[in-house]
């Protein structure tokens, strides 16, 4: 039988100009939109997840050695991810009102100051790298593996920004397919060159992490490459030039502004992952290394919802800079009801396979043990995990990324904080439950009560409409039309036929 793969794909991925993100059916456009952020976040999972596959097999101090750095480098991504969510807000919002100039604009300033923003965290990495680690007090071996994996991860910094900002501008401009393509493509690239780099091939020497490191490093630096390229050839949304490049002090102070609780409510997830870590560590190295493989785990399962909250944020921005306000409740909606539909059924799959899940990145008794309750705890409440973001794309898409920052660092900084050491470390005065023991179930715990309460806040507050007055679209022109205002300004008899031309 001939499978016709090209009308497969027709049917399954649609290009931008066939998506009617401002009109027509809600899930379909949703659908439609959201699939390939999935796929590329799945393929972005994989970056990771070979790493921790090959490594596991390595041996179990290189397992935790990445379990110690990933935290960071969540860290260092969630900058990246927050400095772009401005860029990605921006175009959408100018897409929606047909305003191209402005949309290039905002892509053009947008990837500047984010690869600039790169560069300085990726040489800040290089230099502290030891000082930051050594704060987790692991093992020595594991902290002298994971300082040698995380500087050269942070050398590759620049890279890992410039795609981050290649994704959220083509996401923007409603193209989603363009950055799955393109991360295909380097995956394949970073799968081959692990188990040759970590276990050493022929004439290529065994480099344990640092291999790791360096495939993910080229991998990333490839995809940057050719994402800039797309972005500067103009030929899929958005076009970037170089003399939009140059710095716009009073367009970065508008970045910032919309940006800076973006990148803080990013950050406020990744400070809450490290500063859950400090409290693992106080417990054995098979209690981290199976942290470290849920926290894996999650990244995966939670594509969906993330996807549909990145899709959402498209959505509300468009319909925003188009003035369809009430088709943004309804986007929003739709988002969160399906969000906690899908994560309810992996939550389910994820509790009755929990072991081998587990399992199948480390095989250690121990590992498997810690890890399978982790994952048992915290997957009945992965439904809530996809309320929380449904809404949060809503918040960010209107320019509201301050209180989508506010309800990240609130709940999660001053909830599950709280909470795991209280209740890990036995500080509760009574002895029930897990409740006045000493055990990492207290963090797992943590992790469960926090996503119900952030769900609920979440879609509370977006339910107040405070975002409604979220249009940026307003006297945004840029330095090329407020220059040739000014002209036309000045000429005392401007030709009548020159707006026609």
């Amino acid at each position: 039988m001939n499978i016709d793969f090209r009308s497969a794909a027709r049917k399954i991925f649609k290009r931008p100009e066939e998506l009617e993100l401002t009109e027509g059916p809600i899930g379909r456009s949703l659908f439609f939109l959201s699939l390939p952020i999935v796929i590329t976040n799945l393929l972005q999972v994989a970056y990771n997840f070979a790493d921790t596959f090959w490594l596991g097999r390595y041996s179990t101090d290189a397992l935790a050695a990445i379990s110690l750095g990933f935290p960071l480098v969540y860290l260092f991504i969630s900058l990246g991810l927050g400095l772009t969510v401005a860029g990605s807000v921006l175009v959408a919002q100018h897409t929606g009102a047909t305003q191209t100039a402005q949309a290039d604009y905002a892509a053009s300033q947008t990837v500047a100051f984010t690869i600039a923003i790169g560069i300085l965290l990726g040489a800040a990495g290089v230099i502290f790298v030891d000082e930051v680690l050594s704060v987790f007090g692991a093992d020595p071996v594991v902290l002298a593996l994971a300082t040698d994996y995380m500087r050269i991860i942070s050398f590759g910094l620049p890279f890992l920004f410039g795609f981050i900002v290649f994704i959220a501008l083509m996401r923007g401009s409603g193209d989603t397919l363009t950055p799955m393509l393109v991360m295909l493509g380097t995956v394949i690239i970073n799968v081959i060159l692990d188990p040759i780099l970590i276990f050493g091939v022929g004439p290529v020497p065994e480099l344990g992490v640092d291999g790791a490191a360096i495939a993910t490093v080229f991998s990333r630096g490839s995809a940057a490459v050719v994402g800039l390229w797309i972005l500067f050839s103009g030929g899929h949304g958005v076009q970037i030039t170089l003399s939009d490049m140059w710095p716009d002090r009073e367009y970065i102070t508008k970045l910032l502004r919309i940006g800076a609780p973006a990148s803080l409510e990013n950050t406020g997830r990744a400070l809450s992952v490290n500063a859950i870590l400090l409290i693992v560590t106080l417990f054995s190295t098979p209690v981290v290394a199976a942290f470290g493989v849920g926290i894996r785990v999650f990244s995966m399962i939670f594509m969906p919802a993330i996807a549909i909250d990145r899709g959402v944020e498209t959505m509300t921005g468009q319909n925003i800079g188009a003035g369809n306000s009430d088709r943004v409740s309804k986007t929003n909606r739709f988002a969160a009801i399906t969000s906690f539909g899908i994560l309810s059924i992996l939550g389910i799959i994820t509790f009755i396979f929990a072991p081998e899940i587990i399992r199948a990145f480390d095989d250690s008794p121990a590992v498997v043990e810690q890890g399978a309750t982790f994952l048992r705890w915290i997957a009945p409440t992965f439904g809530f995990v996809g309320i929380l973001r449904g809404y949060s794309g809503g918040f960010r898409g209107a320019g509201k990324t301050l209180t989508a920052a506010v309800i990240t660092i609130v709940l999660f900084g001053f909830i599950r904080l709280p909470v795991a050491y209280v209740v890990s470390q036995g500080l509760i005065p009574f002895d029930i439950w897990i409740f006045g023991t000493r055990t990492p179930e207290g963090i797992w715990f943590s992790f469960a009560i926090s996503g119900i309460v952030a769900a609920l806040v979440a879609a509370g507050w977006f339910e107040r409409g405070t975002w409604r007055d979220g249009d940026l679209t307003e006297g945004t022109d840029t330095p090329a039309d407020q220059n040739r205002a000014t002209e036309q300004s000045s000429d005392p008899d401007p030709d009548p036929s020159a707006s026609e031309t």
